[in-house]
């Protein structure tokens, strides 16, 4: 689908030219296009339609929906020093306009002021690529309330001592949740644990045109057939469109940035639906086609003057990446053991409860202490999914009569919560993106060969949280608790292979975000963080944007941005 009402600039030299649609790209193509520049962002995914989500678990969780079959498109993925790489889907977000956040969980944390400068705070830490940010929170913290207020952020200002400063409430109410998370108030209480109101990117009211929350139960991991959850494609596109001055191209799979000779990037070349190689000129290129990909499109794009690919004099471009360490854990409750109100099953399949505490771990302060925040949430209540876990939690797994008396008792006799934690990862040498060029995708491109490395102070911080969200369960009333995953890894989450700062020998992009060597080109995808953050970071990349928007708004109006390559 593309949209009739949208200019075509497919034979002009356009101001500026975005490869990727989703929390980094969209929120820039709308500042610039409403400032009076021509923008194209190219997609590589379709673009759908509000009315094609449904709750169909094989079409959104089983098959190429949202990211390509690993036939087609596949990652190599080496984990903690394996020399066999194993072709997998991880490390893709999301094929389509709007990227990753339109079938996002919208869970909408800051980062803490901590967070900008870990360097500082921990000094050299054996096996990790500490580095602190070239901006502050301050510099960020009016570019969250912004992005906050530009989609529709629902939740409420926390108590909790450990939550970052904010100057505004958020622009909507909590949404309406579960009554089974008066139990984790409840256990955060009796072992000490700050608990709050998880921030989340979805209306608890109709805003700016879009309707409320109506409750489906199938958020994360689906499309939202309401329009409520503030992904890109529901919340910036269309006003980028509406503008006049910006293109959104679908399924144009950007393969190369051209070099001029001039040493600024003159085209991207990409394939459109119909596998023709196309080409679009502009004067600004930004790339914002997640961590991965955006390394990989650089890595790729190699010249006489840049022959390791664009930008990467340094070596740095691909190294420096981080996902999100992750730990989960289950809670079980005996239905007979609840009070009455919370025995039925309730219509809202939210919890949206938190905790900060452990964001830095006491118990290991002045050591290396980092650690994360945690989410508890109900589990997905995808039928499939269910049934698989339900299996998997005997051994051997159940099956037949056995697994329809296990599935029997889930739904009836018990409830489930379930916590998240999304841990820092730290950035380490052993962690990165190259293209290695054994295997190839259909396009006959080189894939991304993701290397994986775990460091084993992340694991233990891991370990600890995982730890002390089982005693908030436990003290919460979980007659049962398990553990699914300790120090592992969220590879949906992230950032640094493009890495910002100020010293061009150890990064890539300067503190606006354009690179240190192609005076021409910007990424602004999780790419630029120096740190991954103990959150998930779709806010930050969205703040971001909009701080790098300020600044080439500026560089437009100045003219800057209308020279010729």
């Amino acid at each position: 689908m593309t949209n009739p009402n949208q200019p075509d600039y497919a034979n002009e030299t356009v101001d500026v030219c975005i490869i990727g649609s989703g929390a980094g790209g969209a929120p820039l193509a709308h500042e610039l296009a409403k400032a009076g520049a021509k923008v194209v962002v190219l997609e590589k995914g379709p673009w759908y339609k509000q009315s094609e989500f449904d709750h169909d678990e094989i079409k959104n969780s089983r098959r190429d929906y949202w990211v390509p079959y690993v036939s087609d498109e596949p990652h190599v993925v080496k984990s903690n020093g394996a020399m066999e790489g194993v072709q997998t889907s991880d490390g893709w977000t999301s094929n389509c306009v709007g990227g990753g956040t339109v079938h996002m969980s919208g869970f909408f944390y800051r980062l803490s002021p901590d967070d900008f400068g870990l360097k500082t705070k921990f000094g050299k830490v054996s096996g990790m690529n500490l580095a602190d940010w070239p901006i502050e929170y301050k510099d960020l913290a009016p570019y969250y309330d912004r992005a906050e207020l530009e989609i529709g952020v629902s939740g409420k200002q926390s108590n909790s001592p450990f939550a970052p400063p904010r100057k505004r409430d958020f622009p909507l109410p909590p949404l309406a949740t579960n009554p089974l998370g008066t139990l984790i108030d409840k256990g955060g209480e009796k072992v000490g644990v700050n608990i709050y109101d998880t921030p989340r990117g979805i209306l608890s009211q109709d805003y700016q045109g879009r309707k409320a929350c109506v409750y489906c139960d199938f958020c994360g991991s689906y499309g939202c057939e309401s329009g409520a959850k503030s992904s890109t494609l529901s919340a910036v596109i269309p006003k980028a469109v509406a503008t006049g001055r910006c293109e959104v191209r679908p399924e144009s799979m950007v393969y190369e940035l051209v070099v001029a000779k001039s040493g600024k990037v003159s085209e991207a070349l990409y394939f459109d639906k119909d596998g023709n190689r196309k080409s679009q000129k502009a004067r600004i290129f930004v790339v914002s086609a997640t961590s991965v990909e955006s390394a990989r499109l650089l890595l790729n794009s190699k010249s006489n003057a840049h022959p390791d690919g664009l930008g990467n004099a340094s070596g740095q471009v691909g190294r420096n990446l981080t996902f999100s360490t992750l730990g989960k854990g289950y809670g079980e409750f005996e239905v007979g053991s609840l009070p009455n109100d919370l025995q039925p099953h309730h219509p809202i399949h939210f919890i949206n409860r938190s905790t900060r505490d452990f964001y830095f771990i006491d118990k290991y302060k002045g050591d290396y202490n980092k650690g994360g925040a945690v989410g508890f949430l109900l589990p997905h209540r995808n039928p499939i999914f269910t049934a698989e876990r339900i299996s998997k939690k005997s051994t051997p797994p159940s099956w037949g009569a056995a697994l329809q008396r296990d599935i029997k008792r889930h739904y009836d006799d018990i409830r489930e919560i379930e916590f998240e934690i999304y841990g820092e990862f730290a950035a380490n040498p052993n962690t990165f993106v190259n293209v290695e060029g054994e295997v190839k995708d259909k396009w006959g491109l080189p894939v991304a060969t993701i290397h994986v490395h775990n460091h084993p102070l992340d694991v233990k911080n891991s370990n600890y949280i995982v730890r002390q969200s089982l005693d908030v369960l436990s003290a919460a009333g979980a007659k049962k608790t398990e553990v699914e995953h300790i120090g592992g890894t969220t590879y949906i989450l992230q950032h640094g292979t493009c890495r910002m700062g100020q010293n061009k020998r150890d990064s890539v992009l300067n503190a606006q975000c354009r690179s240190h060597e192609v005076e021409n080109l910007y990424v602004v995808d999780g790419s630029f963080m120096p740190s991954s953050g103990g959150i998930p970071t779709t806010l930050t990349i969205m703040a971001n944007s909009l701080r790098v928007a300020d600044h080439m708004v500026a560089e437009f109006k100045k003219g800057n941005i209308s020279r010729e390559p």
